[in-house]
Order: C-alpha cells, then structure tokens, then sequence
C-alpha cells in the first residue's frame, strides 16, 4: 500500500470522539508592532538565515514568544530545537539575563540515524557562533529517560511542531513529564503544534503529522499542566489536511516534490494550535 492511499485509508477509520470539545479560552491579541523590542531585535538578529527570515510571515516568532510569556530574564528551555530556527532568535534574546538550554541527542550513537544528524547540525551551528550562542546550555537526552534539568529551575519550556514525532516514537508522555519536574510553579509550557480535525488514531498522526488539540491538552493535564490559553496566531483556514504526503506536502518541505507545487505553496504552512499551559 503506497503512502497515499495509507492516509486516506487511514483517515476514513478514524475513530469518533470520545471527548467532548474544549471551551476555547480567550487569549490577548499579541501583535508584532507590540512586542518587545529587545525580541524584534534579536529576530532581525544578523545570525539568522535568509532561508529562517522568509518564514517569518508564517512562524509569527514575535506573536508566539510573546504569547507563551518569554521575557528578557525567562529561564527558558527549548525542546527537540530541529536546526535552530527558533534557537537563533532566543539565544540572542535570553543571552544578557536569561538562561537558553536546548535538548539534543547522542550526536555519536547511531550517527547515520535522522537524530545524530540532527544534533551534529545544531551543535555545529553553536559552536560557529559563540558571541551569541556560548552561553546556551546543552542537555543531551535520551528518551524515554528525561531530565531537562534541576527540577523547579524553568520559566517557560517551548516545543515547536514536535509532539508528533514523540507520538511515533512512543515516549510522549515521558516527555510530559518531565517537562512538569523542570517547570517552575506558575512556570509556561508553550505548545506550538500540527492541528488535526477530529480525533485520528495514531495510525493518523503518524502517517500525517496532524495531531488533535483534545491529544495534547489532556496529555499536559495528565503530568498536572492546566490550558491556560489558546491562541490563533499560527492558524491556517486554507490548510484542508487532506494532502497525499500530510502535513509534509506543504511548504516548506513540499515531500511531493513539483507535483501540486504551486497548489501546495498557495496554502502556506499548516494549520497549526499554538497552546499555553501553567504549572499551578
């Protein structure tokens, strides 16, 4: 079976909802032309890409960093960072009076696997630029065991499009928990995330990278994380799901090469939750 018809085979068995819907909560608007100047600054930073910058228009960094409370002396700790592309913007940030750590894997262990790959690219990027990124501090994981440091230290924890990767591997609620150990009381989870329509299997999200808001919301409330406030900076009413390569045909990876390039460039990125937790 090609991966095509996996997904909408796939789609067609979802299983209905057992959870009643969420109560949208009110977030405040956020705009960029409001946020802090210091966090316009480092977006404008001179150690991003000019391939991170095009972006900009569908991340909204300023909006969402703004959203998920991350101050100039934030205590702040980055999940699963991918190549960066937020870690260049809050390393500058948080450089004077914060504090950035940013997981990574074993660059060594399986180094032919996508994971060790990763970590040499984001540790590399690093270490190329210590006038800005010297103080970040590394915590090397390896799930399902977790510490992302000395329980109660962090402000605000920050994941982005990530939770459907631990879903396909198996250890999203390991990393639930322990971002409920190193959160502060009164401390942030900041969710940004692939949103699904209904409530697919994990068959579904694995397939597509689409995961529903009821999913992540009760696995924070499963570690003792209350929804604080949702907000609809990164949504995308253009985006259907229903793509052959899921969340994956669309920009930037475009998996389905040129075919329905144009079509799939014209939806933009995906619809994406962008969710608030507190540790009370």
């Amino acid at each position: 079976m090609n991966r095509i018809t996996l997904i909408l085979c796939l789609a067609a068995c979802e299983a209905p909802s057992s959870r009643p819907p969420v109560t949208p909560l009110a977030a405040p608007a956020t705009t960029a032309a409001t946020a802090d100047p210091a966090l316009l600054a480092a977006i404008a930073g001179a150690v991003r890409t000019e391939k991170e910058r095009a972006r900009d228009g569908a991340r909204h960094p300023a909006e969402t960093l703004t959203f998920f409370g991350v101050r100039p002396g934030s205590h702040v700790v980055e999940l699963w960072p991918g190549g960066g592309w937020y870690t260049a913007i809050l390393a500058p940030y948080l450089r004077d009076r914060g504090e950035l750590a940013i997981t990574h894997f074993d660059p060594e262990r399986n180094p032919d696997s996508e994971d060790a790959k990763d970590a040499r690219a984001i540790l590399e990027r690093l270490a190329r630029t210590p006038e800005v990124f010297g103080r970040v501090v590394r915590v090397p994981i390896a799930p399902p065991d977790l510490v992302l440091g000395p329980d109660g230290s962090a402000d605000v924890v920050v994941t982005f499009r990530n939770v459907h990767n631990w879903i396909e591997a198996g250890y999203e609620t390991p990393v639930f928990q322990a971002v409920a150990r190193v959160l502060k009381h009164g401390g942030v989870l900041g969710v940004e995330e692939h949103r699904a329509s209904g409530e697919p299997t994990d068959q579904v999200i694995n397939a597509t990278g689409y995961v529903p808001e009821a999913r992540i919301i009760k696995l924070a409330e499963s570690v003792g994380l209350t929804l604080e406030a949702r907000s609809e900076i990164n949504a995308n009413p253009r985006d259907t799901k229903d793509h052959p390569h899921g969340v994956w045909s669309l920009p930037p990876t475009f998996a389905g090469n040129d075919v329905d390039r144009d079509k799939f460039a014209a939806i933009g990125e995906s619809d994406r939750m962008t969710l608030r937790f507190r540790k009370r």
